[in-house]
């Protein structure tokens, strides 16, 4: 259990003025850069079958010739993830809780502690079942209604004020399940993310370019990811976290930004912020599946149910309309789905059967499930 630390509450006026400051923290970072800064690592992409390539087909990394520079030292990461203190939110928590600590022990797993960072700015009724740490929200309508906003800021008081053991961090979501255990996929000091198909800086070059100017280099130094799922060196992240929550808040502020990138924008944000600090990531498509879209789990690590998964009895699946058998999130968003949901019609994808027998399995086995 991470006891929350005594932090009190801050006043609007000095996160204002906090934030105000980060954005010339940023600014100088940015002048630093383009004046002294001499070379651009590249992001890897590495495939479920182990070949890789970094997109331009200029290097090849193989993950087994090079796992002997890496491996060295303790490799256990840290799983953070933030969340407020909303029914929708803590059952997703609780179920993410409860297969980190099976997949923790498995042979594989190089998972370490655990945290709930939670931005609601007080404890909730989960404090004692799930190693929680107690960080702020922003001031009242900084984030325009864009809850997510609050992500960065969360991880820049959480890396500021509690202690954390491990080296590297898995920056996670309440909608992730551990489907395999996971080991340390960052590669020294590279770290490791998954590419979003729909996270495209080259395609919004215009846009980008208000945050990450041409005389950094070419716009596909930003890398096509979010903040999760993450692996990094948590030295790394302290340093990315506060230009991410300022880049964050300055798309949310400029309307060409906030249109371009709608309900991703904070994904991009984490994108530019890593590149502005000349980080590139491992791209792992193995690092996480997305049903309905990815059929089989295999040996991929995280189910990610973002997705409602819709299918008429026959196993046709009808996205975008209700179908007769579901599954969908956001149909719980007022207190958790009940013990024991129905599986799927047969001819289902392999990967939407496994995440309702995972999710059964979870609620039959919290106490107190329907409580709360």
């Amino acid at each position: 259990m991470i006891p929350r630390k005594n932090m009190g509450r801050v006043s609007p006026l000095l996160l204002i003025l906090l934030a105000l400051g980060f954005f010339f923290a940023t600014y100088n970072l940015v002048t630093l850069i383009i004046h002294n800064r001499a070379t651009t690592s590249s992001s890897i992409s590495i495939s479920t079958s182990g070949s890789s390539s970094n997109g331009g087909g200029s290097k090849w990394f193989d993950p087994v010739k090079e796992s002997n520079l890496v491996k060295s030292g303790d490799r256990k990461f840290h799983v953070a993830l933030t969340a407020t203190d909303a029914p929708y939110s803590k059952w997703q928590c609780r179920i993410m809780y409860y297969w980190y600590k099976k997949m923790k022990e498995r042979d594989g797993s190089e998972m370490g502690g655990f945290t709930r960072v939670l931005h609601s700015g007080k404890p909730d009724n989960l404090m004692e079942e799930i190693p929680t740490f107690v960080v702020d929200p922003l001031p009242e309508g900084l984030d325009r209604g864009y809850i997510v906003l609050n992500r960065p800021w969360a991880f820049v008081q959480w890396l500021e004020k509690a202690t954390i053991e491990e080296e590297y961090i898995l920056m996670a979501e309440p909608d992730h399940v551990f489907a395999n255990p996971l080991p340390n996929l960052a590669r020294g000091d590279l770290p490791a993310a998954f590419p979003f198909f729909y996270i495209k800086p080259a395609e919004h070059e215009e846009v980008i370019r208000k945050y990450y100017p041409e005389d950094l280099g070419p716009v596909t130094n930003v890398d096509p990811i979010g903040n999760s799922p993450v692996i990094i060196k948590k030295s790394i992240l302290e340093k990315i976290a506060p230009t991410w929550m300022n880049i964050s808040l300055r798309m949310k502020d400029d309307p060409e930004t906030d249109k371009a990138f709608g309900w991703v924008l904070e994904m991009y944000g984490y994108a530019v912020a890593s590149a502005l600090h000349g980080v590139r990531h491992i791209l792992r498509k193995d690092f996480m599946l997305q049903p309905p879209w990815d059929l089989e789990v295999g040996k991929k690590f995280i189910i990610h149910y973002t997705y409602g998964c819709d299918y008429n009895m026959k196993g046709e699946l009808t996205y975008g309309k209700i179908g007769e058998w579901r599954f969908d999130k956001r149909s719980y968003l007022r207190g958790p789905p009940p013990k024991n949901l129905s599986l799927p019609p047969p001819g289902v994808p392999e990967s939407v059967v496994r995440l309702v027998k995972m999710v059964n399995e979870a609620t039959a086995n919290i106490p107190g499930w329907e409580t709360e």
